[in-house]
């Protein structure tokens, strides 16, 4: 960078689309023309987390150098006193993220070049298989298999029950189940049912796949700890790569029980926003991965001392990598990922629809199942705000859960 370049932050502009899924980008500009791209999405309150940057987090940053990429970080944290929670933490990963970037472009480095450069060739993702069957799923794992994925998350409808996570029943995505009335749609759960039906999901998994590639599942917290632990037990003979979300673990003492009971590696953390939401699961070693996503843990460098702690305890980083993250949270996870000593695995749903590719560009290529890193100064990333503009937001919901007898229930 040259010495005459000034970094002082100008603008910081806020802007929500909807090319394919809701996005809040943010971007930050700098007197020297120099910007930054940043993602502070939190799906279903895109809005909230928008004003929040727009009104209380965007005036405080005019005038700062964006060089001073930690000092920022802890003002936006200990700064507001009201700390933690996901709107707040959203706020500051969108604009740490840009910041990196920023001092990437500054620096004429990739960002992973900054935080120490490569441990890897590439960042190894697992795919999703879903199906309405049993063979319906495994024939899509077939399918990805041959692509070059080594490593598959497996779902599959709960038969007796009109709706189950990860299998959208023909829809391409939750937009489309509130199309008419966006509200948050409806979905049953029955644990017995579940029970009873997973286990042959496994079990015919590696009759037709195998015992080479890496299987996940994810339970998204429907279980008690002591449920959870049963079916960690009943799945060990299929030597799962993790079982994700078995519990909701706002306790986190809740996987110690699961821990007692089962050799399963377990996997948490997609929800979680700092560190100290998973420190006892992590010194205690009570999981195997944490999955906390770049977006919604405050942003690199955060994760960064996420993965640095975790590196401790023998605990792996495999970040959340939803389709509700934008393409600038995956160039972010990519470069952590291709930097971070203890890394596991990066889930890849592929990097957007055919309107997010419209908004959004970047040098990350897929091959064999593997994500290659582009060695663009920054992040690699860049954000178009006019073709933004034709893909307007659209209010939109996760669904919820419940129970057959309708008790509310974690979806």
């Amino acid at each position: 960078m040259s010495k005459t370049q000034d970094l002082t932050i100008t603008d910081v502009r806020v802007i929500v689309s909807s090319p394919g899924r809701n996005f809040v980008t943010v971007k930050i500009v700098t007197e020297s023309g120099l910007y930054g791209i940043g993602d502070a999405t939190v799906n279903g309150r895109e809005q909230a987390v928008a004003t929040y940057l727009r009104e209380h987090v965007a005036p405080c940053l005019i005038g700062r150098n964006a060089h001073q990429i930690e000092d920022i970080w802890q003002y936006l944290y200990k700064g507001v006193y009201w700390r933690k929670g996901p709107i707040n933490m959203a706020a500051i990963a969108g604009v740490d993220v840009a910041l990196w970037d920023i001092k990437g472009k500054a620096a004429g480095l990739p960002v992973y070049e900054l935080l120490g450069g490569k441990s890897r060739k590439a960042v190894t993702t697992y795919a999703h298989a879903t199906g309405e069957t049993v063979a319906d799923t495994l024939d899509k794992a077939e399918a990805l298999i041959a692509q070059g994925f080594t490593a598959v998350r497996l779902q599959t409808a709960v038969p007796g029950l009109d709706a189950s996570y990860g299998v959208l029943r023909g829809q391409k995505d939750y937009f489309e189940q509130q199309s008419s009335r966006p509200l948050p749609p409806e979905e049953p759960w029955s644990t017995r049912k579940y029970m009873n039906a997973i286990e042959a999901l496994f079990r015919e998994a590696r009759a037709r796949l195998g015992d080479e590639v890496a299987l996940c599942h994810d339970v998204h917290s429907r279980l008690t700890p002591i449920e959870a632990a049963r079916l960690g037990k009943m799945l060990e003979p299929y030597d799962l790569l993790f079982l994700e979300d078995a519990v909701a673990a706002e306790n986190q003492d809740s996987y110690r029980v699961i821990r007692d009971h089962t050799t399963t590696p377990l996997a948490i953390g997609e929800i979680y926003n700092t560190i100290w939401d998973c420190k006892e699961m992590i010194q205690n070693q009570w999981i195997d991965y944490i999955r906390c996503a770049t977006t919604h843990a405050g942003g690199i460098t955060a994760m960064r001392r996420i993965a640095d702690f975790a590196a401790l305890f023998h605990v792996r980083i495999a970040p959340h990598g939803a389709p509700d993250l934008s393409p600038a949270c995956y160039a972010a996870q990519a470069h952590l990922g291709i930097w971070a000593p203890n890394f596991g695995i990066q889930e890849f749903v592929g990097f957007g629809s055919e309107a997010s590719a419209e908004v959004f560009s970047h040098d990350l290529t897929l091959e064999n199942g593997m994500i290659h890193v582009g060695d663009s100064p920054g992040l690699g990333v860049d954000f178009d705000e006019e073709a933004a503009a034709r893909h307007p937001y659209k209010r939109s919901y996760l669904p919820v859960s419940r129970l057959e007898d309708g008790t509310l229930w974690s979806w």
